[in-house]
């Protein structure tokens, strides 16, 4: 790769863009709403930034950046579980959790321990 990003990761970034700026406008004035919207696009763009790293980097640094794209994907899972699941009935509250447990579990699996 030369360093430039393709058209579909600058689409992407773009309506990423299009939609925090459209959810921060309809949450104004809720700082809490706007605060999330901007770490879960912070987290989301470095998420990004690491999956371009992990297809230039070499097997030692690879480790290090599937560490970080794991720990910004499991807060990125639970950021978005802490805001769906009090929304929801206890039961299905405690099914969100759990699949928010699950897939962090199933990532670290996939990222560390299977062969």
């Amino acid at each position: 790769m030369d360093g430039r990003s393709s058209a579909l990761t600058k689409l992407g970034i773009g309506v990423l863009a299009c939609n925090s700026a459209i959810a921060i406008y309809n949450s104004w004035g809720n700082a809490g709403s706007v605060a999330f919207v901007l770490a879960a696009d912070a987290a989301i763009l470095l998420l990004f930034h690491c999956l371009r790293e992990f297809e230039r980097a070499g097997r030692e640094r690879g480790k290090n950046i599937k560490v970080a794209a794991w720990l910004l994907t499991t807060m990125l899972t639970v950021m978005f579980a802490s805001r769906v699941a009090p929304l929801m009935p206890p039961v299905v509250s405690m099914v969100v959790w759990a699949m928010s447990v699950a897939t962090a579990a199933g990532g670290f699996w996939a990222l560390f321990l299977s062969p």
